[in-house]
């Protein structure tokens, strides 16, 4: 590892939001740690022992006192970084399902682009893949994982996703990445694997209802296309 990489990885915060993740949550700060990266749980209102263990384990940890979602808890820790200083954070699950392998990747890719996309089609059930293909053509987007949280952001897409704005967003997937064009930031794609689940379940796919409400929710984002802004400064 040279000194450039370290540089940077100094400059860098993981993200972690968690809601009742005391399962998993230790081994996956572990891995973060180990892999040199500074981490910050945002526990968005859980009920069991997710903030004992995140502090634990060694992380910073900020918790909220009820739910606010888990894109509301990725902008706080956001705004935490901007706070200090950070100049790249990498948002990432407490469920497991993120390779930490890939983290500096993440971090290596950022020297071109504005944010990047750890990428894993393949997760993707029939009905997800055609539900991708129909907000990519809507959108106008030429990227394949939409939904996928594990992504890294520089400083000038942090500025942008910290914004009132943003707050009115509920996932962090299509209308992120919508804003994020809106400004003219770059955005790129790259490789990675993911592990199932192990525990808990997709809040957006959990009940009929969620599906219903998340497709009539994203579509509407698609069409409008976000009413565009002036890029921030920082």
């Amino acid at each position: 590892m040279n000194a450039a990489f370290q540089i940077k990885q100094s400059q860098c915060l993981v993200i972690i939001p968690a809601m009742n993740e005391e399962k998993t949550i230790a081994s996956v700060i572990q891995d973060v740690i180990n892999k040199g990266f500074n981490v910050l749980v945002i526990d968005d209102g859980s009920a069991d022992s997710t903030i004992k263990i995140a502090r634990q384990f060694g992380a910073v940890v900020i918790p909220l006192t009820f739910n606010i979602g888990a894109w509301n808890a990725t902008q706080a820790g956001i705004r935490y970084a901007l706070k200090h200083r950070y100049n790249y954070v990498i948002s990432m699950d407490a469920d497991g399902q993120h390779s930490c392998e890939t983290l500096p990747d993440l971090l290596n890719a950022a020297e071109d682009d504005d944010v990047i996309i750890a990428s894993y089609v393949q997760r993707g059930s029939l009905n997800r893949q055609i539900a991708w293909s129909f907000f990519k053509h809507v959108a106008g987007f030429n990227f394949n994982d939409l939904t996928s949280g594990f992504r890294l952001y520089n400083r000038s897409a942090m500025l942008v996703l910290a914004s009132r704005q943003a707050t009115l967003l509920e996932y962090q997937d299509v209308g992120v990445l919508l804003l994020l064009t809106q400004h003219n930031l770059s955005i790129t794609e790259i490789e990675t694997t993911m592990s199932c689940r192990t525990e808990g379940k997709s809040r957006i796919f959990s009940s009929w209802f969620q599906v219903i409400y998340y497709m009539m929710y994203t579509s509407l984002l698609c069409f409008s296309k976000i009413t565009p802004v002036k890029r921030l400064k920082s």
